[in-house]
């Protein structure tokens, strides 16, 4: 059995008044200068945290900048504003980006550490700064992981990655999820489906892991679309951010695979957003990894509700058809001639993904540059390209 390390946040609320939770929390400790990370739509939202956090004499700084995902510069930029502010606090309420963010600027306040040495040889001092996250999206997990990701000044995705970047709190309450577009929606809890299955199928997959892995899968298999169709069915927002969670809580011990590596180049040469560029490829990394694990994708089938019986590839292969009908019911794009990339771009998109080996190496069958190159080719669904150009 492989060795894991399972880092969480040391306070964790789920349900609803999440929120209401943290500012009585945060009013218990000593802090009085927060540094908050968030979104535009968020704002109206937080109108009584933040005269409940003002009566309290906690000064709050808020930065509503981060709309994509975050650059170092980013970075630099916004930790440069809340150095000047006084933070002693920081918390990110929104989607990955914005509690990635949160999380790097609170690990390197009071730090003499440059980016560039962080990433060299990790963090060589413990965390002073509190932070706590609150997801307003259910798909990154971040609230609950040791995982930030960066876009560098080449255009290609780091991930920084330590037990210093975990939360040392994280509210999740499914009402701040409820006014997400359904596109949005769909886009992030297929990500999270993605943290579940491929955690699920790793190389380095643990049994306790197993056990967070395969109930993601049920809840985001059984309510996702749901949630598209419903923004404001309670139940199925519930069922989608316990799932998104349990993912989070997968990603740090085990981690993604293939279908991450491979999305990171649309995201990076093309700016397609990190959830469609996973579920862009997620159907397809399956259909090439069942060979190597078949017995383990037909439990994913299960999990996702399959009825068929067959073999363990028939199984396995019925859940790779249960995922793209998924993706298509939450009207996202199945190909990807679908968001207008093209052919040709295959052999970049394939050198681009080589180098993310730090996830390559978690797949469960060995990928080459060839092989990558066959499945973007094979995410174009033929057909269909050819019926568009």
């Amino acid at each position: 059995m492989n060795i894991i390390q399972i880092y969480n946040p040391k306070k964790l609320v789920f349900g609803a008044d999440s929120l209401d939770q943290f500012v009585a929390d945060f009013l218990k400790l000593s802090h009085k200068r927060l540094y908050l990370v968030t979104i535009p739509p968020m704002i109206g939202k937080l109108g009584d945290t933040l005269s409940r956090l003002t009566e309290a004499g906690v000064a709050t700084s808020i930065n509503t900048t981060i709309l994509d995902e975050p650059t170092f510069e980013d970075f630099e930029r916004l930790i440069a504003e809340a150095v000047a502010f006084g933070a002693d606090s920081v918390v990110g309420i929104g989607g990955g980006s914005v509690m990635d963010i949160a999380k790097l600027i609170a690990a390197q306040l009071h730090s003499e550490q440059t980016v560039d040495e962080v990433l060299s040889n990790g963090f060589q001092k413990q965390r002073s700064t509190y932070v706590a996250c609150l997801p307003t999206t259910a798909g990154t997990g971040s609230e609950v992981s040791p995982n930030a990701i960066f876009v560098n000044s080449k255009g290609s995705k780091i991930g920084v990655i330590s037990p210093e970047l975990v939360p040392d709190a994280a509210y999740i309450d499914p009402a701040l999820t409820t006014t997400v577009p359904p596109s949005v929606t769909a886009a992030t809890g297929i990500d999270a489906l993605a943290h579940c299955i491929e955690a699920y199928t790793n190389k380095f997959a643990h049994p306790v892991i197993d056990l967070l892995a395969l109930e993601g899968v049920k809840l985001l298999g059984g309510s996702l679309l749901k949630a598209y169709q419903n923004g404001e069915d309670d139940e199925a927002r519930t069922n989608v951010a316990l799932g998104s969670m349990y993912g989070g809580m997968c990603l740090g011990p085990v981690n993604t695979a293939a279908v991450h590596a491979l999305a990171y180049p649309l995201s990076t040469e093309f700016h397609i957003p990190h959830g469609l560029s996973v579920a862009l490829l997620l159907p397809y990394v399956m259909e090439f990894n069942i060979a190597a694990i078949p017995d383990r994708y037909a439990a994913v089938a299960v999990a996702l509700g399959n009825q068929e019986v067959g073999s363990h590839e028939d199984i396995a292969r019925s859940g790779v058809r249960i995922i793209k009908e998924l993706i298509r019911n939450c009207g996202l794009p199945g190909s990807l001639a679908d968001v207008n990339i093209p052919f040709e771009a295959i052999e970049k998109l394939a050198a681009a993904a080589m180098p993310v080996q730090r996830l390559l190496k978690n797949n469960p069958r060995a990928i080459s540059l060839s092989d990558a190159g066959k499945i973007y080719t094979s995410a174009f669904n033929m057909q269909e390209y050819e019926e568009k150009i």
